[in-house]
């Protein structure tokens, strides 16, 4: 069965099971249990004969072995025992409840969907990128909030590209959402190395990637998306339902890929030495960092900074507000062209998220060793915003868009670029400056930009109505959500939360 074939049967029962009020979401959730035990059972058997971690009272046959109310009362109890559990298994069924309204749809999907399939035998890719494909159809829904948890895909395909992982390296995701950027770093890993060892495959498999995630329910389906994708097992997942910025975790790592949570962080919980815990509201104060500030995303810059190891790579996801925010945003600017190579800078376009008015950007840096001098000698930028209109729905972002960027990048070797712009070519998307030039700008402001708008000066390159209205409400999103963190600021931090 091929992907596309899988993913509309998946999605051909959700359609059923809506019209009994179970949101897509629970339909992913209640998924992630059920292909969790078939996959179990599986594994036990020939070819694989591996022990099962699922204790045999609760296991995959003890299900396909019941029907109407009885079968009921066992699901339910499977998820409570399986949530008591330690390790993996607390990560999937963790307060896991039974979403199902009527006995006979649950056995449909046991029997139907999930029994007739032999998921461990199936392709990484097939399986994987099926369950994906529930997971962007989830992320459409915009009153479920799932989007928030999604980059799109061709957006973290050209991520990895670039940073181009190499076999043996240690690849983190301190904010992992769904796992987008942990699995398409594995499938990098293994399209472009033919001849992995039997060790480095299994440091692929058990060892390679760390994830962290604040969400329960989202975590539980990053950890489905990896096991499907070929990355940790049954047994152990490389996924910690925890608060990234409440402490450096110890670990270092050479690559670290992210697209942080937007908006202002409400509370922090603390753990002191003593195992007593506290709750500090708004402020993240921890020793490593070069500034105390309330924004999110510039806390998250700073604790990849510290997570990568020396002459690591990272490469993140940012909002406009990270490179010309004032006060502790210039001093952290600042501190990260002086201590880390700071060499390039994506401006990303309007319409690719699915919170509106989201303006973001990647910014690619290297930790480097102590030094006097500053590491960052020039920052590249290029620039698809501007000019560049692209929705989620009509003319979705394509990896063939970031083919130029890609290109001029130059992953073999980066510091051999050239340059599209010039004042012969003003219209090349492509442009250096050099350190001098950052530091002296209005608060080390990285929010640079140079094209013309075309659409200003004639009005036949105007994009359609549609694109025009949605990037006004882009716009005014942008704007509340800054009059919302100033209001905050104001208020003690007592603002309305971001959604």
């Amino acid at each position: 069965m091929n992907t596309s074939t899988l993913v509309q049967k998946l999605w051909n029962y959700c359609n059923v099971l809506r019209d009994d009020g179970m949101s897509y979401g629970d339909y992913v959730e209640q998924l992630t249990y059920l292909l969790f035990l078939k996959m179990a059972d599986e594994r036990s058997r020939p070819p694989y004969h591996q022990p099962s971690p699922i204790p045999a009272a609760y296991a995959w046959p003890a299900l396909l072995a019941m029907d109407g109310d009885a079968l009921f009362d066992h699901y339910r109890h499977t998820l409570e025992a399986l949530g008591r559990q330690p390790g993996a298994l607390a990560l999937i069924f963790g307060k896991a409840q039974n979403k199902f309204q009527d006995p006979a749809k649950l056995r449909r999907v046991i029997v139907d969907l999930i029994d007739a399939e032999n998921w461990s035998a199936m392709s990484a890719d097939v399986k994987g990128d099926a369950y994906e494909g529930l997971l962007e159809r989830n992320a459409q829904d915009t009153k479920s909030g799932a989007g928030q948890y999604f980059t799109p895909r061709a957006l973290i395909q050209a991520m990895v590209d670039c940073i181009a992982p190499r076999p043996g390296e240690l690849i983190c995701d301190p904010a992992c959402g769904t796992g987008g950027f942990l699995f398409t770093a594995h499938q990098y890993l293994t399209q472009h190395n033919s001849n992995l060892t039997r060790d480095e495959k299994r440091h692929l498999k058990e060892g390679a990637f760390r994830g962290w995630e604040l969400v329960q329910a989202t975590a539980r389906v990053c950890a489905m998306n990896l096991m499907l994708h070929g990355i940790g097992s049954e047994k152990s997942v490389p996924v910690k339902v925890a608060d990234a910025l409440a402490a450096d975790p110890g670990e270092r790592f050479d690559i670290v890929l992210a697209n942080p949570p937007f908006g202002k962080k409400s509370s922090t919980m603390i753990v002191g030495e003593d195992g007593k815990t506290s709750t500090e509201k708004d402020i993240v104060e921890r020793d490593d960092f070069w500034a105390t500030t309330s924004n999110k995303q510039l806390n998250f810059v700073q604790h990849i900074k510290t997570l990568l190891k020396a002459h690591g790579r990272a490469a993140v996801v940012v909002p406009d507000n990270v490179l010309f925010e004032g006060g502790a945003g210039e001093t952290i600017r600042r501190k990260l062209l002086h201590e880390c190579d700071v060499h390039t800078l994506l401006r990303l376009p309007t319409g690719l998220f699915y919170a509106q008015g989201v303006k973001a950007n990647v910014i690619f840096f290297d930790k480097k060793p102590a030094s006097e001098t500053p590491w960052t000698r020039k920052l590249w930028i290029y620039d698809l915003r501007t000019n560049k209109h692209f929705t989620l729905k009509t003319n979705p972002l394509q990896r063939a868009d970031l083919d130029e960027f890609v290109t001029l990048y130059n992953p073999a070797n980066r510091h051999q670029r050239q340059a599209t712009w010039s004042a012969e070519n003003p219209g090349g998307r492509w442009r250096v400056y050099a350190y001098d030039e950052l530091v002296a700008r209005d608060k080390a402001s990285l929010d640079i930009f140079w094209l013309k708008d075309a659409s200003l000066a004639d009005s036949d390159n105007l994009p359609p109505p549609e694109v025009i209205a949605q990037e006004i409400v882009d716009d005014l999103e942008a704007a509340l959500e800054q009059f919302r963190l100033i209001a905050g600021d104001l208020n003690g931090g007592t603002e309305r939360p971001t959604t």
